[in-house]
């Protein structure tokens, strides 16, 4: 179980340094405005919004990455926790106030990596 919610977590660390990117990197662009069903228009007039948006991503990817690689078992643990629980609590506010596909997309990976991580710790 341990393999798996390592794979899980890093899955997630990953997804979010992909959103940092079309966020901060790339939000103007059409795969981007396709993701996150924007107009052109929109998204330059927000650019600035969505790159401070980006670097939050880029923060919960981190700390979940902070939290694989500690070398200390027990913080490493709570570390990925804390970070996986802040990533769920943002599917569950982003699928309620902006698309519901944001539930699916961050926090079902979020969600399984959670049951993964305490099953692989009882």
């Amino acid at each position: 179980m341990m393999i798996l919610s390592t794979i899980l977590v890093a899955l997630v660390a990953l997804e979010h340094v992909y959103i940092l990117t079309l966020e901060m990197f790339m939000w103007t662009t059409p795969r981007a405005q396709k993701a996150f069903g924007t107009t052109k228009e929109f998204a330059q007039d927000t650019k600035s919004l969505a790159a401070n948006q980006g670097l939050y991503n880029g923060f919960l990817a981190a700390g979940l990455v902070w939290g694989l690689f500690h070398p200390n078992d027990t913080f490493g643990f709570q570390l990925q926790l804390f970070f996986l629980i802040c990533v769920g609590v943002a599917a569950v506010y982003g699928g309620m106030t902006a698309k519901k596909s944001i539930l699916l997309v961050q926090g079902l990976p979020a969600f399984l990596a959670i049951i993964a991580l305490l099953l692989a710790n009882l």
